[in-house]
């Protein structure tokens, strides 16, 4: 059995247990998030969503997701 290495990263606030090499494009499809409503901020800076899947994710990242919510 292979050995999976584990980093840990925070997605809102929440610490979290994932496996090493993870894209953040992988990341956000996991949480089932849709794309066309939130904006993602990767340690501080907004992240270009055509850019996720070139994104890994390191230890101690901080993601977060901002869900767009209409009104008026």
């Amino acid at each position: 059995m292979k050995n999976i290495k584990k980093i840990k990263i925070r997605v809102n606030g929440k610490l979290s247990s994932i496996n090493d090499n993870l894209s953040l494009l992988n990341l956000i499809n996991h949480l089932k998030i849709p794309l066309k409503k939130v904006a993602i901020e990767l340690n501080l800076e907004i992240v270009d969503k055509n850019k996720l899947n070139k994104i890994n994710l390191k230890n101690n990242d901080k993601i977060e997701i901002v869900h767009f919510i209409g009104g008026g």
